[in-house]
């Protein structure tokens, strides 16, 4: 359309030649290639966009021009770059395409390949808008060098002329989802690109929007069109002037012969014709179309311009037959055809944005391709964590100080008294020590032989299978020469929780000592002191749990002995250094294994005795002794111990069967601790849904249903838990609470007495 007078031009740069001031473009080319630059006091940065999308969003606005941006962005919904890569987030665009400023988020795509064992890669193969491959490759090696990336063992670029790889092979122990994060952190595989829509409008710059665009553009449209309907009718116009003349010569051919044959030369014949009325009758449709109001419509005749009688004279011969004539006039009627039309395009701007849409239409159809760049949700500073799926982890822990965290879908539930599964591979003189299920999400504190506290999440912790070993905790926490870990506890994820709970701590030589949980909740790298134990080395933490004052805190000891007393028994310790107070009173040589925190219930002695004399778990035909009311109570709040001995024997006891004592008793009798049943290992509450998984010195794990194991008196023996072999025994005990719990295959067992 350029050489149809549809844009202005101007002279170059010498004045040599012209040129156009602006090119005629069907499409908005300002979105669609975008644009940059910089000149003085003013910049502007235009990303590219999809010419498809683009030219919806033109639709769109032609529908309705008071669509808004959010509308808009429904058919534009964010830039498109040539080398692909992901925008991350909308709400920096929505600000872009409402005030021609914002900023969006562009990632590098990536992929997670399985290599050679259980090792992943992680794959790079579409990098942000104008980064250098090579100049990206060096930064990621920048960053593996100073550890600011963690878990890459190879780095190399596989580019080709098929695209980008850039392929990071990580350890086995990485996760692929935390490398990436790091990688966009550190380097130039995420960058931010800064929107900056200012452009020339009328000779001066402007801030420009997405509407603005638009409306700009299809009033560019508007102009370019109306001036080539302008164009194309004086042309069309012009050719039928001259066919109107050609077809009075031919209806009159004899007289204009004859006139020409009189003339003395071309321009007599030329005056002589101009000078003659001749009659309009067969010309009137195409004389009303085509002179534009400069015939009248009752005149009976017209004379000939001198246009007309040149081009009648210069006209040949075969022109003036019969087929010639019959040629004149189609020509004539499709002229009268495309005049009408252009004329309808100038005086109807419905008709002239038909014509708009036709053909920024037709460009689509043939230049549209599909979306390369893909839009994600989420936001600009994304935290290692937020990558981590929750899931449900085993986490164990060794004697020796070996740590790892195993998928808890990968254990499968048995029968009570089953011969259990390989387990984790220690050392002839390595046992599992503390085992307990807890979310990737979660903190866990770590408590050290020295008194000192250490914090990480569960998702930082090594992963591996059943089988595997872990890794040492030397290697993941600071610890001193000779410090081990003695004490692993899981918290809550919510910190809102935090506030009104309270750190109860337990040592093996019967201390306790209650903290507020804010003395916890900021742990650095190094950790930091937690207790002071008064008995120096010789005594060790046991145990440490969350709860608050409104609870009972019982304690078991090797020995089968037991005590239960108020959590606010304790007083509340504002020191971190300080001992704490006697919690239980032992013999010489027993000391506490486990501590456990209880609920509160107030009941009269004579009300728990007779609730236990009819308890539903006695069986069918006891008669409540209580009020049918209490009675629910009693039911609602029970709580029920499980108590775990060394040979691999068991029971279930109510909570209520332990009396609450004034701290610093030597306790009531929790279990038999015969020599069939050996020494407690473990006595913690449990619920009828939840299961136990239960561990040996020589490795070896079972997994149960807490249903399945008798409900007893708490003085007696239990039942058999787990058929342990000579000389080996059961070293330690998890819960997994109900609602992680997943039954999946049993084994077959035969239930014994």
């Amino acid at each position: 359309d350029i050489d149809k007078d549809t844009v202005n031009f101007q002279d170059n740069y010498d004045g040599s030649e012209s040129e156009p001031v602006v090119l005629p473009a069907r499409f908005p080319n300002l979105l669609v290639n975008g644009a940059s630059g910089i000149a003085v006091g003013m910049a502007t940065n235009i990303p590219p966009h999809n010419l498809g999308e683009v030219i919806d969003a033109v639709r769109a606005w032609l529908d309705d021009q008071s669509i808004s941006v959010e509308d808009l962005m429904k058919h534009l919904p964010a830039p498109d770059f040539p080398t692909g890569a992901l925008i991350v987030g909308t709400t920096g665009l929505r600000s872009a395409y409402e005030t021609g400023r914002g900023t969006i988020i562009i990632r590098s795509r990536s992929i997670v390949e399985e290599g050679r064992g259980d090792r992943k890669s992680l794959v790079l193969t579409e990098i942000p808008y104008q980064q250098g491959k090579n100049a990206l490759v060096e930064k990621i090696a920048e960053a593996v060098k100073d550890k600011r990336i963690e878990g890459v063992s190879d780095l190399r670029d596989e580019s080709n002329r098929e695209g980008v790889r850039i392929v990071m092979e990580l350890k086995r122990d990485a996760t692929p989802e935390v490398v990436l994060n790091q990688v966009y952190r550190h380097t130039p595989a995420q960058q931010t690109f800064s929107i900056n829509m200012l452009a020339i409008r009328g000779g001066r710059p402007e801030l420009m929007g997405l509407r603005d665009i638009l409306q700009a553009f299809v009033q560019f449209r508007e102009e370019v069109i109306t001036r080539r309907s302008k164009f194309e009718l004086a042309k069309a116009r012009e050719r039928a002037h001259i066919l109107i003349g050609l077809v009075i010569a031919v209806t009159n051919l004899d007289e204009v012969v004859r006139t020409i044959r009189g003339s003395a030369s071309p321009a007599d014949a030329r005056e002589t014709l101009m000078a003659r009325d001749w009659d309009a009758a067969q010309v009137r449709p195409y004389l009303e179309l085509v002179e534009a109001g400069e015939f009248a419509p009752d005149a009976a005749t017209i004379r000939l311009s001198e246009i007309q009688v040149r081009a009648n004279l210069e006209q040949r011969l075969a022109k003036l037959t019969a087929l010639g004539r019959e040629e004149i006039g189609d020509e004539l009627q499709e002229l009268a055809g495309t005049i009408g039309g252009l004329l309808e395009i100038l005086g109807d701007r419905v008709k002239l944005y038909a014509v708009l849409r036709a053909e920024i239409e037709a460009v689509g159809d043939q230049f549209s391709t599909k979306r390369r760049s893909e839009i994600v949700a989420g936001g600009d500073d994304l935290e290692d964590e937020d990558l981590i799926e929750r899931e449900d982890m085993v986490v164990t822990v060794t004697m020796t100080g070996w740590i790892k965290r195993v998928a808890l879908n990968e254990y499968r539930a048995q029968k009570r008294g089953g011969k259990g599964r390989s387990g984790m591979a220690t050392k002839d003189e390595d046992v599992i020590t503390n085992i307990f299920v807890t979310s990737t999400h979660n903190p866990v504190l770590f408590f050290s032989s020295a008194g000192k506290v250490y914090r990480q999440k569960v998702w930082k912790l090594p992963v591996g299978s059943p089988q595997a070993k872990g890794r040492s905790l030397n290697n993941l926490l600071p610890l001193a020469d000779g410090e081990k870990i003695t004490t692993v506890l899981a918290l809550p994820e919510d910190e809102a929780e935090w506030g009104r709970l309270n750190v109860m701590f337990a040592t093996a030589h019967g201390g306790v000592r209650r903290n507020s949980m804010d003395a916890f909740t900021n742990v650095p790298t190094a950790g930091k002191l937690a207790i002071r134990f008064e008995d120096g080395d010789e005594d060790r933490l046991i145990g440490v749990a969350l709860c608050d004052e409104g609870d009972d805190v019982f304690l078991a000891a090797r020995s089968g002995k037991a005590i239960r007393f108020a959590a606010d028994d304790v007083r509340e310790f504002v020191s971190r250094t300080s001992t704490g107070v006697r919690g239980m009173s032992l013999q010489k040589g027993d000391e506490v294994i486990s501590m456990a925190i209880l609920k509160r219930f107030e009941a009269s002695t004579e009300e728990r005795d007779d609730y236990l004399k009819a308890a539903a778990w006695k069986g069918e035909g006891v008669t409540p002794i209580l009020s049918e009311t209490r009675h629910a109570q009693f039911a609602a709040a029970e709580e029920f111990i499980l108590t775990v001995t060394t040979n691999g024997f068991g029971k279930r006891s109510s909570s209520f069967e332990y009396r609450r004592t004034g701290r610093g008793g030597q306790g009531i009798v929790n279990i038999d601790a015969s020599e069939r049943n050996g020494n407690v290992v473990a006595s913690m509450p449990v619920g009828g849904d939840d299961q136990l998984m239960l561990v040996t010195d020589q490795a070896k794990l079972i997994r149960m249903k807490i249903s399945d194991i008798r409900i007893m008196g708490r003085g007696t023996q239990g039942v058999t838990l787990f058929k342990v072999a000579e000389n080996e025994h059961v070293v330690s005990a998890a819960l997994i609470p109900a609602e992680e719990a997943d039954d999946g295959d049993e084994a077959p067992e035969t239930a014994i007495e």
